[in-house]
């Protein structure tokens, strides 16, 4: 717990570096204007598509029935922007891990522990295979997990568990991937798991408060990157 803490507070001061700055808010912006500009061509198409689905459903005419079929309408446009939600949430992790982390990984590696040895032990294509593998179980939870949204608690619970799973799934491969080795990495992940889905839970909480939630990502970028590295210069000097 206590070196999850101190990943996070170090990762928020990091965020007033000028290095950084110009990284914060790129990637959340960046996602939302992506999902607009999707939003402004596709909204009809996606929001009719789920409204034909479900019109031949028993409720459909049941409400039909009673001249309320426009309570499809709206359930069509909800169920539109819950399939968004998660999927900026993505994009803006995805910018993160492109563009922000290179940059990340060389301020914090610089910063703090200049004299730890690059084992490169990641690759370009792990690091595909593991967003690939990430994003697909991500969104198989949250498709599983929606029922709970009518749960009330559920509906804040879930998205914090998916996302805290996400979250640490995609940041500590890129967190270690240039210094640790195939071997130290697999280390670092089965004594650490606990601790780095904390961090995710944690990290994935401030999503509900407004404005903090467009640093988010990078925040999140910096902390994984703390902790991970911090866990591999204690690993060696063991």
């Amino acid at each position: 717990m206590h070196d999850v803490i101190a990943a996070l507070t170090r990762a928020a001061a990091n965020l007033l570096d000028r290095r950084i700055i110009a990284l914060v808010f790129l990637p959340m912006l960046g996602s939302l204007l992506v999902w607009m500009v999707l939003a402004w061509l596709f909204w009809e198409a996606w929001t009719s598509g789920i409204t034909a689905a479900m019109a031949s459903t028993t409720v459909a005419g049941w409400l039909q029935g009673w001249s309320a079929s426009w309570v499809i309408d709206y359930t069509a446009a909800l169920v539109v922007l819950i399939a968004i939600l998660p999927a900026m949430l993505v994009t803006a992790l995805l910018i993160t891990e492109i563009v922000a982390m290179p940059v990340i990984v060389k301020f914090v590696a610089g910063r703090y522990h200049p004299e730890l040895r690059r084992a490169a032990g990641g690759t370009l294509t792990g690091s595909i295979g593991n967003a690939v593998i990430g994003i697909t179980v991500f969104a198989v939870l949250w498709i599983f997990t929606l029922p709970l949204w009518l749960t009330g608690i559920g509906a804040v619970l879930a998205p914090v568990l998916t996302s805290a799973y996400l979250n640490q799934r995609l940041f500590r491969y890129d967190a270690l991937a240039e210094h640790a080795s195939a071997e130290e990495f697999a280390q670092i992940v089965r004594e650490s798991r606990g601790d780095l889905f904390l961090l995710g839970i944690l990290l994935s909480l401030l999503l509900y408060v407004p404005v903090v939630n467009l640093l988010v990502p990078v925040l999140s970028g910096l902390a994984f990157t703390q902790f991970c590295l911090v866990k591999l210069a204690a690993a060696r000097s063991n």
